[in-house]
């Protein structure tokens, strides 16, 4: 399993083999950045724009043009699409149905895609809460899913604390379409400590080393950890790769 580690800061990534960059931390940037030393994705900071805006605020043609302009730094594997979450209250905070959500997720995958030039992976995402949901969306995503292709699954990072959860979510998929390469978004140790999780996904990404180290300091009182450094995102990456617990 390849293991994108989440980073604040875009000048941290020299320090990895692989990284996953939120365009939010590339938005306004006027300087390029030395990339990993293998390869890197480009987050859409979907989850973040829909959780606290209840909406996507710019047209997809935005964040096309920001695909393109960081394109050329290193090697960009990837380009995820602005998707739409499906947790109950990302649910309450759009006012929409599930439903509208898997449709808005693909109809946003379809803009994206037919913005940016082919060349460049645009990272299309199933969306949905229960296994057979996310079945559904992958039906409806139909012939534009091509054999093999790499795939993110959404709305699993709330609940790492149940990995059976997930290996649930991913087995459901992996059974409609097993040639398909399954990228889990959020996936911190605990979930990646389950060799069912692991043995399920071909790539995963997470920005949990920051949150810990965030915790470790202001309700334990270490004030050692810091929430920034790169080298918290090292030792945690460390702790992911020794693979099942």
């Amino acid at each position: 399993m390849i293991f994108y580690v989440g980073l604040h800061q875009p000048s941290d990534a020299r320090r990895f083999p692989e990284a996953m960059i939120s365009v939010k931390r590339l938005t306004g940037r006027r300087g390029s950045f030395t990339p990993p030393s293998s390869s890197w994705m480009l987050d859409s900071g979907a989850f973040t724009e829909i959780d606290q805006h209840g909406r996507y605020r710019e047209p997809p043609e935005r964040y096309a043009q920001r695909i393109i302009r960081w394109w050329h730094v290193g090697r960009m594997v990837s380009a995820t699409s602005q998707d739409y979450m499906c947790e109950a209250r990302i649910l309450d905070k759009t006012g929409l149905s599930l439903a509208d959500h898997q449709r808005l997720t693909i109809a946003r995958y379809d803009a994206i895609r037919a913005l940016v030039p082919a060349s460049i992976y645009v990272l299309p995402v199933l969306q949905g809460y229960q296994p057979q949901e996310y079945v559904t969306c992958l039906r409806d995503y139909g012939a534009r899913l091509t054999p093999g292709m790499w795939v993110g699954v959404g709305s699993v990072c709330k609940r790492n604390g149940t990995p059976h959860a997930i290996a649930a979510v991913l087995r459901a998929i992996k059974a409609e379409r097993p040639d398909l390469r399954l990228h889990g978004f959020g996936c911190k140790q605990t979930a990646l400590g389950s060799a069912d999780v692991r043995e399920l996904l071909h790539s995963a990404d997470s920005l949990a080393w920051s949150l810990r180290a965030r915790k470790a300091r202001y309700h334990d009182g270490d004030l050692s950890r810091d929430a920034n450094s790169w080298r918290e995102a090292a030792a945690y990456r460390a702790r992911v790769m020794e693979g099942p617990l």
